[in-house]
């Protein structure tokens, strides 16, 4: 990635971390239902190398996809690491044997993550962490901030990040220490929180605002996933105009869409893969972007 621009997390710490402003997200990474073992175990180790090499210095994880399987696939593809590799866990969810999402968001809970991260990634701090906060969750949000804050000042986490948090628990977050990122849904087709049989993923075009009025980078997650199914025709026309894919053309949009974006598409091929990281070099002009600013059928 020729030129990659670069993004800074926790700017206003006296430890900041600089990343270039295209990242991998590795969910896709696990088996079926993001659960067991990936199907192709030797691509799965391709991708993660290939990020290195291709100028990637921010890779997503949690030890919640798999179980665990991201965390043992990073330390096996790339440890030791590079010293500019940024590798941001989240925690505050598990799973159970049936592939459910539940909550695991208890001071108890988020310390055994923890420590289950750094066992498994083989590292003795974590630079980045995000607090996976939960709709109708039986442990208050700010307990749980405070247990984050604790391991923080334990020196087991660097930075704290917080995901899929409303406007208000942002908000709430921020007088309760410094909040490095927030990693909630935000895609071309799909902005604003989004209810599924699943839970309720928080929409990231609630909280732009607020993160770049204080310089906090917002980390996309269903970028793809929650566009490509909504076959837009401006986008096709888009990509027809550079030659490239729609898919291609969403990341090329987030980029676009504020500086403070940093997507971490993720895919559990290295074609994709491949496809994907070109978004970089897409330079959308300011006709383009007003082009495909979407309707409000697709924010719903």
């Amino acid at each position: 990635m020729a030129n990659q621009e670069t993004i800074v997390i926790a700017g206003k710490s006296d430890k900041p971390l600089i990343v270039n402003r295209f990242g991998y997200g590795t969910m896709r990474l696990t088996g079926e239902g993001i659960y067991g073992e990936p199907k192709n175990r030797p691509e799965a180790l391709q991708i993660l190398k290939r990020c290195i090499s291709s100028g990637i210095n921010f890779i997503d994880t949690a030890d919640y996809y798999g179980e665990d399987v991201t965390n043992r696939l990073i330390a096996e593809a790339l440890y030791p690491y590079p010293k500019d590799l940024v590798i941001c866990s989240k925690v505050g969810g598990a799973r159970r044997p049936d592939k459910s999402w539940i909550p695991y968001n208890s001071p108890e809970h988020l310390r055994s993550s923890i420590e289950n991260n750094l066992r498994t990634l083989k590292l003795e701090q974590l630079s980045l962490v995000h607090f996976r906060a939960w709709p109708g969750g039986e442990v208050p949000f700010e307990e749980s901030m405070n247990a984050m804050l604790v391991l923080q000042r334990e020196g087991k986490i660097l930075h704290i990040g917080v995901s899929n948090v409303s406007k208000d628990e942002l908000q709430t977050a921020m007088t309760m220490g410094n909040i490095a990122t927030v990693e909630n849904m935000y895609a071309h087709g799909q902005r604003t929180t989004l209810k599924t049989p699943h839970g309720e993923n928080r929409g990231g075009g609630e909280v732009l605002e607020i993160c770049e009025q204080n310089e906090i980078p917002l980390i996309p997650y269903f970028s793809l996933m929650n566009s490509m199914s909504k076959k837009d025709s401006r986008i096709a026309a888009i990509a027809k105009k550079y030659n490239s894919t729609e898919a291609q053309i969403y990341l090329a949009w987030l980029l676009h869409r504020s500086r403070w974006i940093l997507p971490i598409p993720g895919t559990s091929q290295i074609k994709h893969f491949e496809e994907n990281i070109r978004s970089v070099e897409i330079k959308l002009t300011e006709d383009d972007m007003n082009f495909l600013e979407v309707q409000d059928r697709l924010l719903r």
